[in-house]
């Protein structure tokens, strides 16, 4: 689905970035002590609310600190040139044709933030005026101000990095920013008239109430998309078109992205990811493999049935954001191939994998599914248990098939090595069950419990382990986590405007409409519904798609009778399958960068997995008791 403009995932420094520098340094202390506090409010809450007692302002705060994340890891991300995009513009030959595509990226990237940083001006001169306060002394507008200033910041890293590929592109990438600001400016938007005529055309069934000679601005954030725009600009961009087509301006996309940035479980998305990535970088993957393969190795297909399983232990944390296939693959991959798997088996296996686990509590899909369409978010944490543990167990399965098949080694089990690794990997064992613990114990809310297993993430892997040291490691890990969750936020942001023109333009209605006229029965409704999610998880990464298609969707399946939380997970399973769908899966990208591999031979390999997962997916859809069994057996439903 997403892919940097460059190599995604490589660091920094190996792709020419300076990272270093004072600069850098002020980032990385500001991503150090943002997370820091978005970890220690919620905590304090905890302990002072069995006093009575509160922190005056805490939860706006943490809430305003998500903001905070969401633009300061913005920053970071155009500055490593890590903003999720499409990866097709990576599959362009070398040449003008990539100099050329390389400057069209920059120009509608470059375009959508500086029009968006001209707006954000004008909503913190309105928020000025209206005078409003997030506690006593700190004005709304002091942290609306991080608006404007992120998304310049971000304009002018785009073009910084469009220049660091060529000249030709810098200059295209730098004009796309004079028309952003210049739109966002107020000032003209339709000198389109030689296309008016064609585009209106073509545009009066499209733009309910707007101009068609708006249309080719739609045209361009197409091409813009296949030449590796950042997604928060196309869908920014799109929400811009179709708002500025009916004379809203730009600050209605700006204030949508503040009003989400505050909503009361987002902040566990950035404290979740730091749990992800707090294990990710210290020595928790060596230890969590020692116990499975201890625990399960000598299994028929044993390290395959490990690789399963650790790999949806991690992407639970990190939320299908790579991080699962760079951390593991590189224990991983040489373990399956050592035992006597193919080459070709163990790729395929280890892509897949690489998105188990986003069924699994407390997986961030399922919270962005729960605040999107408004549905309780414990109930889709205990939803989707059964079913992802179906497509974990379809997954090992496969590995099993495949050991018998070779006859792969598999050592004898040892009481011994059993107990020695789960007592080294205690602390990291206990993890899930102190966070699923807090949260449905009712100790805790999501985002505290969120906060907890942030600061037991920390707490293991910088004290008791001594994986990470503090002057060493944490400034770079705090902006690592940064950089992953705020291009993710950023696009979440820009999202919800576009999903507020499609409710104020009656979207869903009209959709509802459509279907009910073709389709009359749940079966056929759902089978529909899976090919339909199966095309946006070609097209669409997990998140923006959450944002985007799920409102459209809530509607029909209340009028399918679909259960909302069985449609959560219909949705997140499909997407899963996203990740592994040319031609932009995201784990095919991730797995050729790391393991040096065509992407087509990736594909290849990972083909029958995705059929596996295929049939897990029609399971989950059309056996709707393995998601509301255990919720109807909890009397919640």
């Amino acid at each position: 689905q997403v892919s940097g403009t460059h190599d995604p995932v490589a660091p920094a420094e190996a792709r020419g970035i300076d990272a270093s520098g004072p600069v850098a340094a002020v980032e990385h202390g500001l991503s150090v002590l943002t997370l820091a506090l978005l970890t220690l409010l919620p905590i304090a809450e905890i302990v002072l609310r069995r006093f009575d007692s509160g922190i005056p302002g805490g939860t706006p705060f943490v809430q305003h600190l998500t903001l905070v994340v969401a633009l300061l890891g913005g920053a970071l991300a155009a500055r490593d040139d890590r903003l999720l995009a499409l990866a097709t513009g990576s599959l362009l030959p070398a040449g003008p044709v990539a100099i050329t595509a390389r400057g069209l990226a920059g120009f509608v990237g470059a375009a959508v933030s500086g029009l968006l940083a001209r707006s954000g001006v004008d909503m913190v001169r309105l928020e000025r005026a209206t005078g409003r306060n997030i506690t006593e002394g700190v004005p709304v507008w002091a942290f609306q101000v991080l608006l404007p200033l992120g998304f310049a910041v971000i304009t002018w890293r785009i073009v910084k990095a469009a220049f660091g590929s060529h000249r030709v592109a810098g200059v295209i990438a730098a004009a796309g920013a004079v028309v952003g600001w210049w739109i966002g400016a107020g000032l003209p938007f339709d000198w389109a008239s030689p296309f008016s005529a064609v585009a209106d055309q073509a545009a009066s069934a499209t733009l309910p109430g707007g101009p068609g000679s708006y249309t080719w601005w739609l045209l361009a954030l197409f091409v813009g998309a296949v030449a590796g725009a950042p997604i928060f600009a196309l869908l920014g961009g799109a929400a811009a078109v179709m708002f500025l087509s009916e004379g809203v301006p730009g600050t209605a996309i700006l204030i949508q992205t503040y009003q989400l940035s505050t909503k009361p479980t987002l902040a566990s998305i950035p404290l979740f990811t730091l749990v992800g990535v707090l294990l990710a970088e210290g020595g928790a993957p060596l230890r969590l493999l020692r116990v499975f393969r201890a625990l399960f190795g000598w299994f028929p297909g044993g390290t395959a049935v490990v690789c399963a399983m650790l790999c949806a232990f991690f992407t639970v944390f990190t939320g299908g954001s790579g991080v699962t296939i760079l951390a593991l693959g590189g224990l991983l991959f040489p373990a399956l191939v050592k035992d006597g798997y193919g080459e070709k088996f163990s790729l395929g296996l280890l892509t897949a994998s690489g998105s188990l686990g986003l069924l699994l509590p407390p997986a961030l899909p399922l919270i962005l599914y729960g605040i999107v369409a408004q549905s309780p978010i414990e109930d889709l944490f205990i939803g989707g248990i059964a079913p992802g543990i179906l497509l974990i167990g379809m997954t090992a399965a496969w590995g099993i098939r495949a050991a018998i098949a070779n006859n792969v080694h598999r050592p004898a089990f040892a009481f011994s090595e059993a107990g020695a690794a789960i007592w080294d990997a205690k602390w990291e064992l206990l993890l899930p069950v102190v966070i699923v613990g807090a949260l449905f114990s009712g100790f805790a809310t999501t985002v505290e419990a969120s906060a907890i297993g942030a600061l037991y993430a920390f707490f293991t892997q910088v004290v008791i382990h001594r994986d990470l040291k503090i002057g060493r490691d944490i400034g770079r890990v705090a902006a690592e986590c940064s950089s992953t969750v705020g291009g993710v936020l950023l696009i979440l942001g820009v999202a919800v405007g576009l999903t507020s023109w499609m409710i104020d333009a009656d979207v869903p209605g009209r959709l509802l409409e459509l279907t009910q006229q073709y389709i009359a029965s749940q079966w056929t409704f759902l089978l529909a519904l899976n090919g339909f999610l199966l095309v946006v998880g070609m097209l669409m990464d997990i998140f923006s798609a959450t944002f985007v298609v799920a409102p459209l969707l809530v509607p029909l399946g209340l009028a399918y009778d679909v259960h909302p939380v069985h449609l959560g997970i219909i949705f997140i399973a499909n997407l899963e399958l996203g990740y592994l769908t040319p031609p932009v899966g995201l784990n095919l990208f991730l797995s050729s960068y790391r393991f040096r591999k065509p992407l087509l031979e990736v594909a290849a390999a990972t083909l029958p997995m995705l059929f596996v997962l295929a049939f897990g997916v029609l399971v989950i859809t059309y056996v709707p008791w393995l998601t509301t069994g255990l919720l109807t057996w909890m009397g919640r439903i």
